[in-house]
């Protein structure tokens, strides 16, 4: 779908194109965050949720043999895709299979990431999305500006403005009014589509328990009503034990939107009888982030948005600058690391090494020092000067380590 007026056609860190409202709504995230943290041993939890994660993925590879067995057991066909590419095909043969023309989706930044929707539209198969952000942006042709809040760039009058031209309604800017059109317009999408398709939070490799939360209930819709459901899962995404699911939850809603718990906690114990339940393992670059001990840790994010609310960067450009489908801090580091240095090269640089990511980050990663050491591989690996550069700072180390050049040089 061709973007419309109400995305720019160009939006990078030298030309940011932020809403008027950005600073503002990112702002009540942070405060709300802050209420939230108050009401539990924040610290406490933090530092659990670190080790749980540092535990994980140093013991990857066992962790997630044990959650195929598990899942296995209960009936449920686990797939692995070395490559985005891989993950499509799976997903494109599943439709295949069962004679899918339409899928419907809850959210997933990892479909984002691999770009299913296109993949399937070559496919000639549909795919709508049903969270209310997602749905507006699929509207209007544009990318989530969030991991969150993937509308949060537009305001009411702009989502008023897309459903008049997209839906054929009469235009408002009723917040209640645009909310019940989409849930209209969706209702039957979801007994149209033959697969329903989510992205997974948690899975708990001890029980082979696949947990999706979300607050609108669509996710739910996706998976329950559709005879198949296909869950996309990072290879990052498992954890030990259900038992460790706990203190996740209670970061997640707190970090994300300011929540005790977020609305819907779904837990997913193989497919409902009658159905089917597909779940596709995606590396898609994680391995190579694994081998790296100075970054894996950032394979611990649960995707609360927490470090895009409180940069100042972000703030100011706005989701689209970053040009992959994870913006902020965090897509600063794993977009190089997951499409490749030299072709984001400058989202290392798109940060002021303030510290606030890492202050917020509710699995403490070092997110700083993760993006000075990126400079420095971007520096190294890919900036090649040429000669009469080289010679220049030859020249200029040689004035600077002797005192009389030095001085010759003053």
């Amino acid at each position: 779908m061709a973007a419309q007026p109400h995305a720019p056609a160009a939006s990078s860190f030298e030309r940011p194109q932020p809403s008027e409202s950005l600073a503002a709504t990112l702002q009540r995230s942070v405060d709300l965050k802050r209420t939230a943290e108050e009401q539990v041993d924040w610290a406490s939890l933090r530092q659990h949720a670190h080790a749980i994660k540092k535990y994980t993925i140093e013991h990857l590879d066992t962790v997630l043999l044990e959650f195929e067995q598990s899942l296995r057991a209960r009936g449920a066909t686990v797939l692995w895709a070395a490559t985005r590419e891989e993950a499509v095909a799976h997903v494109r043969d599943i439709c295949k299979q069962h004679g899918a023309t339409s899928v419907v989706k809850g959210k997933s930044m990892l479909s984002e990431e691999i770009e299913l929707n296109a993949g399937l539209d070559r496919a000639g198969i549909a795919a709508v999305e049903s969270d209310l952000g997602e749905f507006i942006v699929q509207l209007a042709g544009q990318r989530p500006s969030h991991i969150v809040g993937p509308a949060l760039h537009l305001n009411r009058r702009d989502v008023g403005t897309i459903f008049a031209e997209k839906l054929g309604l009469p235009f408002s800017d009723d917040p209640q009014a645009l909310m019940t059109a989409a849930r209209l317009h969706l209702r039957r999408r979801y007994f149209e589509a033959g697969i329903g398709i989510t992205g997974v939070n948690f899975a708990a490799a001890d029980t082979g328990t696949i947990v999706v939360v979300e607050n609108e209930g669509n996710g739910g819709l996706s998976a329950s009503i559709p005879p198949v459901h296909v869950c996309l899962m990072g290879i990052e995404k498992v954890i030990p034990r259900l038992a460790d699911l706990p203190v996740f939850l209670r970061l997640l809603a707190r970090a994300g939107t300011g929540q005790k718990l977020t609305t819907y906690t779904h837990y997913f114990l193989g497919p409902e009888d009658g159905k089917q339940l597909y779940c596709i393992l995606i590396d898609a670059g994680r391995t190579r982030i694994l081998a790296d001990r100075r970054l894996r840790e950032s394979l611990f994010c649960i995707r609360c948005g927490a470090c895009l609310n409180v940069c100042p960067v972000y703030r100011r450009a706005g989701g689209w600058a970053y040009g992959s489908a994870y913006s902020g801090p965090i897509g600063a580091v794993v977009t190089p690391l997951l499409e490749g240095l030299s072709a984001a090269a400058q989202l290392p640089f798109a940060s002021t090494l303030c510290g606030a990511c890492k202050q917020e980050c509710p699995v403490d990663i070092d997110l700083p020092h993760q993006l000075a050491y990126l400079r420095q591989r971007v520096v190294e690996e890919t900036v090649q000067p040429d000669a009469a550069e080289r010679s220049l700072m030859r020249a200029f180390a040689f004035c600077m380590q002797r005192l009389w050049t030095y001085g010759i040089a003053l």
